[in-house]
């Protein structure tokens, strides 16, 4: 499925350059560039679409990669590119290109999943067993042969081939999971039922991918009330995946297959290899996965919102929003979807299209709490602390008995009702966060910050801050907070030495900057104390806070006079 992305204009830089280059001559077919003068040689063709592919404007970079190799198709890297090009916007091109590639692993996966679609299993066969089996082709190997065997109607073969795999606890979750579901296509339940147990056992705590396809395999396996439990923890973790795993989504989990064909088993395994080279921050050949599972099976709404959140995770958000169009609205993932759309149209500062999908969110599921949280979260980033607020307590109330795992809700509603003046409801939240998870430096910082702008609780606050420390030793915000409980206990020594090292790790932090000329000014280095602010008013203060930096630079600090001579 193409990938298209609004084209970002060329910097003036950027557009002379490719004009230069495209001087040289080329075949005439002018491309026109961000709206500036057409470039028509190859070089400048090959420059343009170089750029537009880091820009991941899809469309771009097919179009003039393609002409560039039109005018010099003799040239490998040229075509290589053009091909990788051509795959990422969804182009007929690719297989074409692939054809010219016999040494290129992505394009013999392409051309193999292609020959599965048009049921050549033994060309298939061959392309797959041919490829040069480094990197994560050889974890991909394997699972992809075992549903080509399948196709040529051989499940036995199919089977034999992982089960060296899974006996030897290599990837064991993967290749089980295939395996069972390659038994569960063939109508082989009790098998299924064993294989897919032991890819659960590896993971004690599955994915919604893994649950997704282990309760279906459970269900045909006779064993429906292990297939509910399985979604049902996945209902009970808070997360976002929950939305998939509640009604009606958890009937449709239950009753339709998750895999049918081996061209659906093929784009199960790409995604997965997907996922995991996004967490090793491989956005590129996430990103080509993915395509490559879409070819297989358009419209698969997992390798669609892996596309989106890799997209997202460039900043490439209109591209983002576009990846996730392409999902049904009748999807169980479609609940998870318009949590992730919402996030986007906030970083799009089109927030109020993002609260409104938040609000039909949560009237489609009423019982969850996941769409009340997130508009809460929306709602607090845009300073509608309040609203924020008034949101937190409809999830809360949703979620009911408060568990360790729901610290970050009353945390988040905790720092709306103290942005919005409620210090008592703000408090009684924090507490109630550090009941449940104690051990959570977020809330130690955040009480005993708070206690110390309030001047109460100090003691309680320094051991809470000391505790903060040693958990995030390179956090510069708890550095600075537990100087500033040493400032207000009058431990100025004490007080240097923190925030002197919160700066050091949050140099353009305007606070931090602000609570160490205080801290110099009352231990009677004055001009150190005046320099601090000053920087603190070049480093983005709040507005309401220039108006009091400004004061004690003209005044000083109030209640410690000039040149006092107070303990160092």
């Amino acid at each position: 499925m193409p990938m298209h992305a609004p084209f970002r204009r060329l910097p003036l830089l950027a557009v002379a350059l490719l004009s230069a280059c495209a001087a040289g001559g080329g075949d005439g077919a002018g491309l026109q560039i961000g709206g500036g003068a057409p470039v028509s040689g190859a070089f400048g063709a090959y420059l343009a679409g170089r750029f537009a592919a880091t820009e991941t404007d899809t469309t771009i970079a097919a179009d003039s990669l393609l002409q560039a190799l039109r005018v010099d198709p003799d040239q490998p890297e040229l075509r290589t590119r053009a091909f990788l090009a051509a795959l990422m916007d969804g182009r007929s091109d690719a297989l074409r290109l692939a054809r010219l590639l016999p040494d290129n692993v992505i394009a013999n996966l392409l051309l193999a999943g292609s020959d599965v679609q048009g049921g050549r299993w033994e060309r298939a066969e061959q392309r797959l067993r041919q490829l040069n089996r480094a990197g994560p082709v050889q974890v991909l190997q394997p699972t992809m042969l075992a549903w080509v065997l399948l196709g040529r109607g051989q499940p036995d073969a199919a089977l034999a081939l992982l089960r060296p795999l899974v006996d030897a606890n290599r990837l064991r979750a993967l290749n089980a999971l295939h395996a069972a579901l390659i038994a569960d296509v063939a109508g082989r339940p009790r098998e299924a039922d064993r294989l897919v147990r032991l890819a659960l056992a590896d993971q004690p705590e599955p994915s919604l991918r893994l649950a997704t396809l282990a309760s279906g395999v459970l269900a045909r396996a006779s064993h429906a009330a292990e297939a509910q439990r399985l979604l049902d923890a996945i209902g009970q973790t808070g997360d976002d995946a929950a939305l998939a795993a509640a009604e009606p989504n958890r009937r449709a989990l239950l009753a339709a297959r998750g895999v049918t064909t081996p061209a659906d088993g093929m784009a199960e395994a790409y995604v997965a290899l997907a996922a995991a080279m996004r967490a090793q921050a491989q956005q590129d050949m996430a990103m080509v996965l993915s395509q490559l599972a879409l070819r297989l099976r358009p419209g698969f709404a997992p390798a669609l919102i892996l596309s989106a959140d890799v997209l997202a995770d460039q900043s490439h958000d209109e591209a983002a929003l576009r990846a996730l169009d392409g999902i049904a609205t009748d999807d169980p993932l479609a609940g998870v979807v318009v949590l992730r759309r919402a996030a986007l149209l906030d970083k799009l500062n089109r927030a109020d299209e993002g609260v409104a999908l938040l609000r039909r969110l949560a009237e489609a599921y009423p019982a969850q709490p996941q769409p009340m949280a997130r508009l809460g979260d929306l709602l607090r980033r845009r300073e509608r602390y309040a609203d924020a607020a008034a949101a937190y307590d409809q999830a809360v109330r949703r979620t009911g008995t408060l568990r360790a795992r729901d610290w970050p809700l009353l945390y988040a509603r905790g720092i709306a009702r103290e942005r919005s003046e409620n210090w008592a409801g703000a408090e009684a939240d924090l507490l109630k966060a550090l009941d449940l998870a104690p051990e959570q430096p977020l809330v130690l910082n955040y009480l005993g910050y708070s206690w110390a702008e309030q001047n109460k609780n100090l003691d309680r606050a320094k051991a809470m801050l000391l505790r903060a420390t040693e958990l995030r030793p390179q956090d510069g915000n708890i550095a600075d907070s537990l100087g500033w409980v040493l400032f207000r206990l009058g431990d100025l020594r004490g007080a240097i030495t923190w925030l002197e090292k919160a700066v050091e790790l949050e140099p353009r932090n305007s606070v931090i900057n602000d609570h160490l000329g205080d801290a110099y000014w009352a231990s009677g280095r004055q001009r150190e104390g005046r320099f601090q602010w000053r920087r603190a008013l070049t480093t983005d203060p709040e507005a309401a806070e220039v108006p009091k930096i400004e004061a004690k630079l003209r005044d000083g600090l109030p209640g410690y006079p000039a040149n006092s001579q107070a303990a160092r």
